[in-house]
């Protein structure tokens, strides 16, 4: 995994911004899986930013969302997709049949995933795989013990993000299971980024690089990918950036 650390939140957003202009740029059909959540808000506004500013486009590229909440109305607010439609998809300019999602909702779950999968492997895969950190170690909806060949399925949710679910609705009926992309089509991915900024996500970013691989911690995974990057700002950053520095010294 490669470790990139930027010392402000603002040139986090704006260098992970300019390498995700520069990947659609070489290829204008890029295929990407994408989070919802707090973490990548920011550098989506400013993604919506480059586009109505003429720097990069969507037309031609495809998205799939990385996951999305069970239980809920079709019209949350906390659900995955809607978030994804607020906080991106609204400010570029992705026609709206190049994005996919899955619905939780609908009465065989078990086909939604199974063409969930079909549909991901009929694009060869993802292209560029952007991810979020759970204080547990979690990549979407991959909860620690995530068999590593899972593929696209319903995932009875950790307490610890259940609890995390709270921050992404505005009612106390908090979602408790989910449908997620699996780890297989994640460590697949052409390119993976996993984002992570603020000091709470200090102590799980450094067990994803110290601890041993296993899937009883899903983000250690991403080390044995050869094109992974780790992209941080100072403060969630600082315990790995702490100790390459003292490995250097």
């Amino acid at each position: 995994m490669n470790f990139l650390q930027f010392d402000t939140e603002q040139s986090w957003i704006n260098n992970v911004a300019a390498l995700w202009r520069d990947r659609l740029r070489a290829n204008p059909r890029l295929v990407m899986c994408l989070p919802s959540g707090n973490t990548p808000n920011a550098i989506y506004a400013e993604m919506g930013r480059s586009v109505a500013n003429g720097l990069v486009s969507f037309r031609k590229a495809e998205i799939f969302a990385l996951d999305d909440f069970g239980g809920l109305a079709q019209d949350d607010p906390g659900r995955c997709r809607n978030m994804l439609q607020r906080f991106l998809l609204d400010h570029v300019d992705l026609p709206r049949e190049r994005f996919h999602f899955i619905d939780t909702e609908a009465n065989n779950l078990d086909r939604v995933c199974r063409e969930y999968n079909e549909l991901i492997a009929a694009r060869g895969g993802f292209d560029l795989t952007l991810l979020g950190i759970g204080l547990n170690g979690h990549l979407g909806l991959n909860e620690p013990g995530s068999a590593i060949d899972c593929m696209t399925r319903r995932v009875e949710m950790h307490e610890s993000t259940i609890k995390a679910s709270a921050g992404y609705v505005t009612h106390s009926n908090l979602p408790t299971w989910g449908v997620g992309v699996g780890l297989k089509h994640l460590l697949g991915s052409r390119e993976v980024w996993l984002l992570a900024n603020g000091a709470k996500k200090a102590e799980i970013i450094h067990r994803a690089v110290t601890c041993p691989i296993s899937n009883d911690l899903p983000a250690s995974l991403l080390r044995k990918h050869l094109n992974s990057f780790l992209l941080t700002e100072a403060a969630a950053g600082s315990r790995v950036s702490a100790m390459v520095q003292q490995a250097h010294s």
